[in-house]
């Protein structure tokens, strides 16, 4: 009997994808856990970009899925786990780099405060629509460069216009693909467990 009505209460608004597991500390403590790890191994699809500090790399795609399907609070924890365990010297930042001490650390604190907001605005309903997940990403994508350009610039010497190009510009192109990634994939996944339900 309460096999059949959970996966409709999921449904409804303020409900993220994590949500449909079963509610427990362990549950939560995994998907965190789960999170940062998933977001250090994308970090390792890396590829370096001529004339930038700065990689293409799968971590900001992975961090605003993170955010998105965990929502905000297990969100920050999950890339703030990622973040303190870089920092305490584990090679899973982008290029297996680690520490704070690299001009490309200003991104990763950009993914922890836009995968607090991304996941915010999934239980707003943001993940389950194409043009809402495409909104969300693009926000994401946003905050991250809100972060990452200036730190770029304040660590290397840039001016910001040379922050820009080098920090900014090149990514473009690959933070559309993953846009359209996610707005294929997020919806989706509703779309599946709707069926199921």
């Amino acid at each position: 009997m309460s096999t059949a009505a959970a996966p409709v209460r999921s449904l409804r608004a303020g409900t993220v994808l994590a949500d449909l597991i079963p509610a427990s500390r362990a549950r939560d403590i995994a998907l965190v856990v789960g999170g940062a790890a998933l977001t250090g191994l994308a970090a390792q699809i890396s590829v370096p970009v001529p004339g930038s500090p700065v990689p293409v790399s799968g971590q900001t795609f992975a961090a605003l899925l993170v955010g998105t399907a965990l929502g905000a609070r297990r969100g920050f924890l999950s890339l703030a786990v990622y973040a303190l365990v870089g920092m305490a010297g584990v090679p899973w930042f982008a290029e297996a780099k680690s520490g704070y001490a690299m001009p490309s650390f200003g991104y990763v604190l950009g993914m922890l405060l836009a995968a607090t907001v991304v996941g915010a605005l999934a239980r707003r309903g943001a993940d389950r629509s194409v043009l809402r997940t495409a909104g969300a990403m693009v926000l994401g994508s946003a905050i991250v460069y809100a972060v990452g350009v200036p730190y770029l610039a304040l660590a290397t010497g840039m001016t910001p216009g040379q922050a820009v190009a080098a920090g900014l510009t090149p990514f473009l192109i690959g933070d559309a693909l993953k846009a359209a990634l996610a707005m294929g994939v997020l919806p989706a996944a509703w779309k599946l467990v709707g069926r199921r339900g």
